[in-house]
């Protein structure tokens, strides 16, 4: 067997701060073990961190998806408004619900006076709507013309009756509430 050479001096002191076989393997394999558990525990954060960032990506997408989703309809929404909003559109509703263009305004001024000529709002080339119900009104005591022109000339073979109907302060009438859509 080969046997090691002594050494001398200086070598000698030296040789002794070393571990001499088996405990120099040792001492090495904590420190492996410490190096691999690092590397090992570096590699999960960033598995970890990288899982997270794509999350986030993949939640960034969906809200901008649902951003343009909430836009277009805020802009039909938009669009529907200005449709309903035009004076034209305007003008129309308030035909349908028997509405007329006023009349003249008159204006009173702080000591009482008035200003101005007032005048009745009077319909203009649109027939009138019909008046609405009135409760207690039995539909059958007011004569049901809708063409005045058919007033004007009966059948001869039915007797001339005229019926005007005076209204009654305590009745109040009928209205049904109307919806607009987009409300």
């Amino acid at each position: 067997m080969s046997r090691k050479p002594e050494l001398k001096g200086r070598a000698a002191r030296l040789a002794r701060l070393f571990p001499v076989g088996r405990a120099n393997q040792a001492a090495r394999t904590p420190f492996v073990l410490l190096v691999v558990l690092l590397l090992g525990g570096g590699l999960i954060c960033l598995l970890v961190l990288n899982s997270a960032l794509s999350e986030g990506s993949f939640r960034l997408d969906d809200l901008q998806k649902q951003t343009k989703n909430l836009t277009d309809e805020e802009q039909a929404l938009q669009r529907d408004i200005d449709a309903y909003s035009a004076p034209d559109a305007l003008q129309r509703r308030a035909r349908e619900l028997g509405m007329v263009p006023g009349g003249d305004p008159v204006f009173l001024g702080s000591d009482g006076t008035v200003k101005g000529v007032p005048s009745t709002a009077a319909l203009r080339g649109s027939p009138r709507p019909p008046a609405p119900e009135v409760i207690g009104t039995p539909s059958d005591t007011l004569p049901a013309v809708t063409d005045p022109s058919a007033a004007q000339t009966p059948p001869e073979s039915a007797p001339v009756t005229t019926a005007v109907p005076t209204p009654t302060p305590a009745l109040t009438p009928v209205t049904t509430p109307t919806t607009t859509p987009g409300r």
